[in-house]
């Protein structure tokens, strides 16, 4: 950020850096206080929140330290679609734009760009005739494009930092599906298995190439993944696929994160991830972020379940911040052991929406620190 953002608010006391107390506290060890840190905001909470608008937040980051939460950062290197599709209007329909975006997609949006889901309608990748064409256009391995500048993130994050530094492992299957649509990747699974898997290889061997540029220049402190690929009624692809397919590939990450220490690494994966947890877990993915209730289960249920081997980051559900006061507190009071067992940091469960009143919310914030911060 160019310029620094007015704020009223304080950081939270504590004894520790943000990095030690990450580490500790993720690693089931005694540490100052809660690491205190927010997924973020629907777009509309920067319009609709009067305090918002009247500090000039627009975005995630102004918002993160205009709360004065702990810093946390993540970098990599580039390995996705190189280059992507041209993002741009095909047509206007009525009041809705058709637009490809940078996975190739033509989706159905509003015309007035109003944040919504996308109704996808096509993808650019159906047969394996396409996936050989994109492979070879987009995914090309020795692109200069996916070559890191490791001497300018040296100096952007030095090993005395004072904040957790993660690295980028990418995704196995969720761009996968981004790039398919759920419909395309279910039928491709069925009618061309080989090209699905390739596409999985494809995308474990730009993660690696990305770990071995950046692994031996950085002490990262953690890990960090993307999926999204499960909802309410559990994974969008069969768990024999993810056994089968994508946990040998994460066993593969696991290897190189292992040779450089890093213990923990968290996947985002929305929805019910319980049918494939274990395939998680047996792959080296250990923590889950940022942990939907309601699509999911309360995160003590797993933590308990799972003790001393799987972490959650997240886990508030939104639900009950849009509930009330009295809601809000019943709710963060049965994650107070939790939270002092370590390996678990409590945040909203995914962007926190605007229909949670903004005066909740700050009460939220201040029974967060008046609960989990530094006694």
């Amino acid at each position: 950020m160019t310029t620094r953002i007015k704020t009223a608010f304080k950081p939270w006391p504590g004894k520790m850096t943000a990095r030690e107390r990450f580490l500790r506290q993720m690693n089931f060890q005694s540490f100052d206080r809660s690491f205190n840190m927010e997924f973020g905001y629907w777009d509309d909470n920067f319009t609709e929140w009067k305090l918002f608008r009247d500090n000039h937040i627009t975005c995630n980051e102004e918002a993160d330290e205009f709360f004065q939460f702990d810093p946390i950062r993540c970098i990599g290197a580039n390995v996705w679609l190189s280059p992507p599709f041209e993002h741009k209007v095909m047509e206007r329909r009525g009041n809705t734009n058709i637009l490809q975006n940078g996975d190739g997609l033509l989706a159905e949006v509003p015309a007035d760009g109003h944040a919504t889901i996308p109704h996808y309608l096509q993808s650019s990748i159906v047969t394996p005739d396409d996936w050989k064409r994109c492979k070879e256009e987009r995914m090309n391995r020795h692109s200069p494009e996916r070559v890191p500048d490791v001497a300018a993130l040296r100096k952007q994050h030095p090993n005395d930092r004072t904040y957790p530094l993660g690295i980028w492992c990418g995704s196995m299957i969720g761009k996968i599906r981004d790039i398919l649509t759920f419909e395309g990747l279910a039928y491709a699974c069925c009618d061309y298995p080989d090209m699905v898997e390739d596409m999985v290889e494809t995308c474990c061997r730009l993660v690696e190439d990305s770990l071995d540029r950046l692994l031996p220049h950085f002490q990262f402190d953690y890990a960090a993944g993307w999926e999204d690929i499960c909802f309410k009624n559990g994974p969008l692809v069969t768990v024999g696929f993810f056994r089968d397919i994508i946990m040998p590939r994460y066993k593969r990450i696991r290897k190189k994160l292992d040779q450089y220490g890093i213990e923990l690494w968290y996947m985002d994966c929305d929805g019910d991830v319980r049918p494939i947890l274990p395939y998680f877990l047996e792959g080296g993915v250990n923590c889950l972020f940022p942990f939907e209730v309601m699509g999911c289960a309360h995160p003590g249920e797993l933590l308990d379940q799972y003790r001393g081997q799987l972490r959650i980051m997240g886990g508030v559900d939104k639900i009950q911040l849009a509930s009330g006061r009295p809601a809000i507190r019943k709710y963060l009071d049965t994650l107070v052991p939790y939270v002092e067992r370590g390996g678990y940091i409590p945040f909203c469960d995914h962007r926190c929406p605007p229909n949670v009143p903004e005066e909740d919310y700050l009460y939220y914030l201040e029974l967060k620190q008046e609960m989990f911060g530094l006694k």
